[in-house]
Order: C-alpha cells, then sequence, then structure tokens
C-alpha cells in the first residue's frame, strides 16, 4: 500500500461509527434549510426534515478539534444559551479546560473590559449561532475566529468553521461535545488513544 492510499485509508476513518450519530438524532435537522448550509445536507425526508450528512459532521469535527488545540484551554471560550448544550459545555470545559459561560451571555462580556466577568478569549465555540447571536456579534467586534455548531436553519455569517448538526437535540448535543471533547485531548497529546477517554456520552447529557 502506498503513503497516498494509507493516508487516503486514515482519513476516511471516522471518530466514531455512522450508526452512533444516528441513534443520537445528530442527523435530524429542522424543516428549514438556509443557502448556507445545503452542502452539508443529505437529504429531505418525506416529513419535511432536512438530513444533515453525519459524515461531513465528523470532518468538521476533525478539523476543529485541530483548531482548538492550537490553543491554550483558557484562552477558549464555549457558549449556549441552550439548556441542552449547557450540561455538555460544562463537561467539555471539565475535560479540557476550557472556559464555559453556561446559560445567559451578558453583554459587553467580551468587549466591555468594565463589565463583569469581562473575559479575552482567542476563540470562541457556540453551541448555536441563533440562539448565541450576542456572544457571536461580540467576537466579530473583538475579531477572534468562531466555531459554530450549525443546524440546517443556522446561517454561518460570521463563523470561521462550522460543524453541521442537530444543535437542539439533548443527546445529539452530548454527544457532539463528548467526540470533541476526546479529539481535544488525543491531539493535544493528553490521552495517547480513544480507550483512556473515560467519561461516557451519557455524562454529557442534560437532564430532561
Amino acid at each position: 500500500m502506498t503513503e497516498d492510499k494509507k493516508t487516503e485509508k486514515k482519513e476516511e476513518t471516522m471518530l466514531i461509527p455512522e450508526e452512533t450519530y444516528m441513534t443520537s438524532g445528530a442527523h435530524i435537522g429542522t424543516r428549514q434549510k438556509t443557502a448556507d448550509i445545503k452542502d452539508f445536507i443529505y437529504k429531505v425526508r418525506n416529513d419535511g426534515l432536512y438530513i444533515i450528512d453525519v459524515k461531513k459532521t465528523d470532518e468538521r469535527i476533525k478539523k476543529a478539534a485541530k483548531f482548538i488545540s492550537k490553543y491554550n484551554p483558557n484562552d477558549v471560550l464555549v457558549v449556549s444559551i441552550r439548556q441542552y448544550g449547557q450540561k455538555p459545555i460544562k463537561k467539555l470545559g471539565e475535560y479540557t479546560g476550557i472556559q464555559v459561560i453556561a446559560g445567559r451571555f451578558q453583554p459587553g462580556t467580551l468587549t466591555n473590559p468594565n463589565a463583569q466577568g469581562f473575559i479575552e478569549p482567542e476563540l470562541l465555540i457556540v453551541t448555536d449561532p441563533l440562539a448565541d447571536q450576542q456572544a457571536l456579534d461580540e467576537a466579530k467586534n473583538v475579531g477572534i475566529p468562531v466555531i459554530g455548531l450549525c443546524d440546517t436553519n443556522n446561517e454561518t455569517k460570521y463563523l470561521d468553521l462550522v460543524i453541521p448538526t442537530n444543535n437542539k437535540g439533548r443527546r445529539a448535543l452530548a454527544l457532539i461535545y463528548w467526540v470533541l471533547a476526546r479529539e481535544i485531548l488525543k491531539n493535544q497529546g493528553k490521552i495517547k488513544s480513544y480507550d483512556e477517554f473515560k467519561p461516557t456520552v451519557e455524562e454529557f447529557e442534560a437532564e430532561i
């Protein structure tokens, strides 16, 4: 097998089986589709729901993890106003050291040095560009890159990297942040193999 073929084979390996994305509902989009997300859509179901291509979700998690790993975790901020995203991001923070704002995002957090809880991250991760609009706007104002989990109804304006996924489902969000946490730690050399990552996806799941 040539080196090229080896790399190709390596690239094809998904971080987790395709079925795992499916059983968590990470592929279930909304009934709306924006032009920005069309390339990540696999098909539209008979009931009008757009279906996300999880192979692309997987590829983007790899890219995002590589990108995040270049930063000191203290310089990365992850936010989620959505309830189902709050526990997953707290767990991401717990295992990777990334800063977390779960719940309401106080205006001025990134732009006003006099604001309570003012921080100056170098990279922002938003769970939903629509719900987390305030954080996204402030990141744009201070000129830092943004990674966004995007559903089929999201626009990708001001995002530097998109992870296409169901960003509203409880299990989907738990899975995406679990895979991301594991992949960041692997990229940083903090774990040598995936087996060393002990938390379960269930630990990342928000309570109902």
